[in-house]
């Protein structure tokens, strides 16, 4: 069950669930390669292959808007 903060309502514990399932769940690492991303605290996310650490979205690695900063520096990049 999700977290024993949340009480009341269907919706919000089920959005709870999944931000709890997401944090705790392992990413691709952009250096390396391999499935070993695990978060560390707040926004810090270790890769447990090859040591790198990244900064990133509180309960994901990625977030929409550091997509699109990513998209934009690769195509400047290219000019």
């Amino acid at each position: 069950m999700a977290d024993k903060n949340v009480r009341y309502g269907a919706e919000i514990r089920k959005q709870a669930a999944k931000i709890d399932a997401l944090k705790s769940s392992s990413f691709i690492c952009p250096k390396c390669g391999k499935k070993k991303v695990k978060r560390k605290g707040n926004s810090l996310w270790a890769c447990r292959s090859c040591n790198a650490v990244f900064a990133g979205g509180t309960y994901s690695l990625s977030t929409p808007a550091g997509e699109v900063a990513m998209r934009l520096i690769e195509e400047y990049k290219k000019r």
